[in-house]
């Protein structure tokens, strides 16, 4: 998924803007689905979407903060996730040098 939003360390970062990429895979039981062919029994991806543009709107310095948000809200919103994995990718930050993307990646497991 590609985003633009307004997200960085520096002020100046947050009134720009910049481009993002997040990628995410979920882990859950896909058997009854595989059988029945019914949305209502998977991870409907375009409910995980709205879910992620939402938090991706939500000003952060830090790609970590954002991919915390959106690790919760996705355990929050789906139940049957067992496993999340996440990557955040900001697009040609300004570290000062070329760098195509920065990238932090996060895992959790649904909390007991």
């Amino acid at each position: 998924m590609e985003f633009f939003a307004f997200h960085g360390y520096y002020d100046e970062e947050q009134k720009i803007g910049n481009k993002y990429g997040v990628d995410i895979t979920v882990e859950t039981s896909l058997e009854i689905a595989g059988l029945d062919d019914k949305l209502s029994e998977t991870i409907n991806y375009e409910e995980l979407y709205h879910i992620i543009r939402e938090e991706m709107a939500k000003p952060s310095r830090l790609l970590e903060n954002i991919g915390g948000r959106i690790l919760q809200a996705v355990f929050t919103n789906f139940p049957l996730i067992t496993f999340i994995e996440i990557s955040i990718s900001k697009f040609n930050p300004p570290i000062g040098g070329i760098c195509k993307r920065a990238m932090v990646t996060m895992t959790s497991a649904r909390p007991d």
